[in-house]
């Protein structure tokens, strides 16, 4: 039979193996449940692609002489984007065997999706009223405010990369119209490319 203060020290000692099982088994579930609200198949490549393609039609769309054929250039390219990042989304979600349809998902859809469709409904609004000038830097204000938004419930770069086109559709609206299409290139282009990469990275493609 154990002496009584032998019994003592191992009853002392019991408690702190329990709390450190415990903690670690709590650690465990916060970090299941952060992982399981935020939608992490952002696509990194994918946006790279959007980047490039961006570039593109901001070349294309520098050579038009007239503003409605500038704009058909960039809605091209906005109609593409949404099939790449579309595309790439389901397959990077595919990879990693996770439903795209997530809960996360919705989140990131529902809150992205006010800003784009304000935006639609401007363009047509200052287009018919002859202001095409104002139109880079309202697409990048609200395309950043649609990204920060939705970024809430992804991966923590995404709102940062939501606020450089913020910074960007400033800048873009006090600036010579005559910028405009280098402002469209800089953020849809060279912030999708920088920011893609980084995600591709440091998320998995």
């Amino acid at each position: 039979m154990a002496p009584p203060q032998t019994l003592r020290v191992a009853a002392e000692e019991e408690p702190p193996a329990l709390h450190e099982r415990a903690m670690d088994n709590l650690r465990f579930i916060r970090e299941t449940m952060e992982r399981a609200s935020s939608f992490t198949a952002v696509p990194g490549w994918g946006q790279v692609a959007i980047g490039i393609t961006a570039i593109a039609a901001s070349y294309i769309g520098a050579l038009q002489a007239k503003p409605k054929l500038w704009l058909i250039t960039w809605i091209a390219e906005a109609l593409l984007s949404l099939v790449i990042a579309g595309w790439a989304m389901r397959r990077k979600a595919a990879a990693a065997e996770t439903p795209l349809m997530s809960g996360p998902f919705r989140k990131v859809a529902f809150s992205f999706t006010p800003p784009v469709v304000v935006g639609v409904l401007l363009t047509i609004i200052l287009f018919k009223a002859g202001l095409t000038s104002a139109i880079p830097g309202m697409w990048l204000l609200l395309y950043g405010t649609a990204v920060v938004t939705g970024g809430a419930f992804s991966v923590s770069i995404v709102p940062v990369m939501g606020v450089c086109f913020l910074i960007l559709g400033a800048a873009a609206l006090f600036s010579p119209p005559a910028l405009g299409n280098f402002f469209m290139a800089t953020g849809f282009g060279g912030l999708h490319i920088v920011f893609g990469a980084l995600i591709a990275r440091s998320y998995g493609g």
